[in-house]
């Protein structure tokens, strides 16, 4: 038998082929989300349904096979690259006989392992306890009693309500503070869009560069990582650009496919960022051959917060890996659309601060533009 490694629990992870056309992909995703969460992948497991058995989302067959890959890899744990439902979860337990946890509780895993900010910590913990209401009964051993029968039967409805009620003071709670910080960093962020400073936020997949751009930017020293989910905090920093003055920029958390919805709504105060920023900085891992998906993904995440409409510059990142010389592209309009780049050996980086100052520059002459107007109005307003 295999020596077990002294840390990091061994999964055996689950996904299944119901027509989608990009599995190596998400494959290899689950397998990189699993190793994030600290966990070890023993084995793989998929298949192709035309559609999730209802009892335990892979069928009879299926499960078989899972508990085998289970005993062969002395494994502690299995994860679904899907959304299970609470009775399915429940039943694949009880036919396994250890955890299993689909997609979402391993990404709030995650994010629970990174959160650092207070104000994290608490989207993080809204996100859980959201995902646990509807799945309460899971691992809590003394609501069996709910069922009745000889030596079962007393306070188990009662028990149950209690911890419903628990729960839904403690997420009342938590809102209301989120609530507070969001109005806060609502003022702070109407004081400096009052300015004529650039506010640019960095947005991407997750793993794409953001952090390493920003800290190649700013000499920040914001914790990077080859790993989905380095950052959860927004960080925000002026950056003096040549010709451009003050830029406000701010690293926001990574995006990801079928990003759970509690943490879209968890993470809204932190998401605003990038929803009242003057331009987007959409950084994109150019060596990753699902690039085009993966910006799909970030599209669709952005239209959600009410940012997909804001102007975007895209950061062709990584083109150290993919051996395409750093540049400058415009549309029909001469307008920058895409800088090519490696945050990491720095190539590039000096054309996008000379972007970033060209954006500034229009800000700076929109605003003057606006002003003039105001005082025209006003002049005309008082004759």
């Amino acid at each position: 038998m295999m020596e077990r490694p002294a840390a990091g629990e061994r999964a055996v992870i689950v996904q299944l082929d119901f027509g989608q056309s990009d599995l190596a992909d998400r494959l290899e995703e689950l397998r990189l989300l699993t190793e994030s969460a600290g966990g070890i992948v023993v084995a793989e497991v998929g298949g192709r349904r035309h559609a999730p058995d209802a009892k335990s989302f892979a069928g009879r067959g299926k499960v078989e096979e899972i508990a085998a890959m289970l005993a062969a890899g002395d494994a502690d744990l299995v994860i679904f690259n899907h959304e299970l439902s609470p009775a399915q979860q429940r039943n694949l337990e009880r036919e396994l006989q250890c955890r299993v946890i689909d997609r979402t509780s391993l990404i709030l895993d995650i994010f629970a392992l990174r959160a650092a900010s207070a104000e994290g910590k608490l989207q993080v913990e809204l996100a859980q306890l959201e995902h646990l209401s509807t799945r309460l009964v899971r691992g809590w051993t003394h609501l069996e009693r709910q069922r009745g029968g000889i030596g079962l039967r007393g306070p188990g409805e009662k028990q149950l309500e209690t911890d419903r009620r628990l729960l839904g003071n403690r997420v009342k709670l938590l809102k209301e503070r989120l609530s507070r910080l969001t109005r806060q960093r609502g003022v702070q962020r109407k004081a400096r869009m009052r300015g004529d400073v650039l506010n640019v936020s960095i947005v991407g997949y997750t793993n794409a560069g953001k952090s390493t751009l920003f800290n190649a930017l700013t000499h920040a020293g914001v914790y990077a990582a080859n790993q989905l989910f380095a950052t959860l905090d927004t960080t925000s920093r002026k950056l003096w650009v040549a010709d451009g003055g003050n830029i406000v920029l701010s690293d926001t958390v990574g995006f990801i496919r079928d990003l759970p919805h509690a943490l879209v709504d968890a993470f809204h105060a932190t998401l605003e960022a990038a929803s009242d920023a003057d331009l987007l900085l959409h950084v994109v891992d150019s060596a990753n051959h699902a690039r085009a998906e993966q910006m799909a993904e970030v599209d669709k995440v952005l239209a959600e917060i009410g940012a997909g409409s804001l102007r975007q510059l895209v950061v062709w990142n990584k083109i150290d890996l993919t051996g395409t010389a750093a540049g400058v592209e415009r549309d029909e309009y001469g307008n920058i659309t895409r800088v090519r780049l490696s945050a990491r050996s720095g190539a590039g980086l000096e054309l996008l601060r000379e972007s970033l100052a060209e954006y500034a520059r229009l800000k700076s002459e929109a605003r003057r533009k606006e002003l003039s107007a105001a005082e025209r109005e006003a002049q005309h307003d008082f004759i």
